[in-house]
């Protein structure tokens, strides 16, 4: 209704529009209710784009797509890839990361992407920025790894985690406290590394691949480390380690991309 008002009917009131996408998150942590992906102006996939025709409109004439700009609501456009994904999503996403393959490895990559596409795998940031580097050569290591985990938890005590993780070559033990186990988890890694403070958790999405007590977990993570948004994943039969793969492999992307781009001079 507000936007309506404001950016059609072109109506003064005493809302900030920008806030919106940021209120309706405070209102899901709040009341626990998810609101489905598909939700116009404030859901996930709201200005999400994917299939290659559709993304090269939104890439050359945003308006093709888009009633209004997502930055009008707080959000910001994201383009995933995929089977449907086409060469100007890939190259988009690509440069946003500070990477510009040639043609010729332009196109090895977006084969790549295809064939995961269609093995029914989600190809992450994570996974496209990994694909990327190996074409291109890119010399590509994790500054921060994880050594040894162990997480105590259970109803009488406050779950904690205790790593040992490898940073750039030395050892860093440390640990933390949580709301749960992989709270405490991602409290012990984030405490360990400058840089890992700043970085903010705003999408967490669990699913079991198989049935059962002893199912596989697939988890993906959406972080955010000021304007820049990326999308990791982990896959492992114990929830935690899958949630620790995924949430250390996009803090080792970010931080890369920073460093990357500062030694380019932007």
């Amino acid at each position: 209704m507000v936007v309506n008002l404001i950016a059609h009917y072109g109506v003064e009131l005493r809302i900030d529009p920008k806030k919106i996408a940021e209120t309706s998150e405070l209102v899901e942590r709040l009341s626990g209710i998810q609101l489905p992906p598909n939700t116009p102006i404030v859901g996930e996939n709201a200005f999400t784009h994917e299939s290659g025709i559709h993304v090269h409109g939104i890439l050359g004439h945003p308006k093709t797509y888009e009633a209004l700009t997502p930055e009008f609501v707080g959000k910001h456009r994201r383009i995933i890839v995929g089977k449907h994904t086409g060469r100007h999503a890939v190259r988009a996403t690509l440069e946003e990361m500070g990477l510009r393959p040639s043609e010729e490895q332009l196109n090895i990559i977006v084969e790549e992407v295809k064939r995961l596409g269609d093995m029914g795998k989600r190809v992450t940031d994570a996974d496209l920025y990994a694909i990327a580097a190996n074409v291109m050569d890119r010399r590509v290591e994790d500054r921060v790894k994880v050594k040894q985990l162990v997480v105590v938890t259970g109803n009488t005590i406050t779950p904690t985690a205790s790593a040992t993780l490898l940073v750039d070559g030395g050892e860093v033990t440390t640990s933390a406290m949580g709301n749960g186990p992989i709270d405490a988890a991602v409290n012990a890694i984030r405490g360990a590394v400058e840089g890992f403070a700043d970085i903010k958790l705003e999408r967490f999405y669990v699913r079991a691949i198989t049935g059962g007590t002893d199912a596989i977990a697939d988890v993906t993570v959406t972080l955010r480390r000021g304007d820049r948004v990326i999308t990791a994943g982990g896959v492992s039969g114990d929830i935690v380690m899958a949630s620790v793969e995924a949430i250390l492999k996009g803090m080792n992307r970010l931080l890369d991309e920073v460093e990357r781009r500062g030694e380019d001079g932007g």
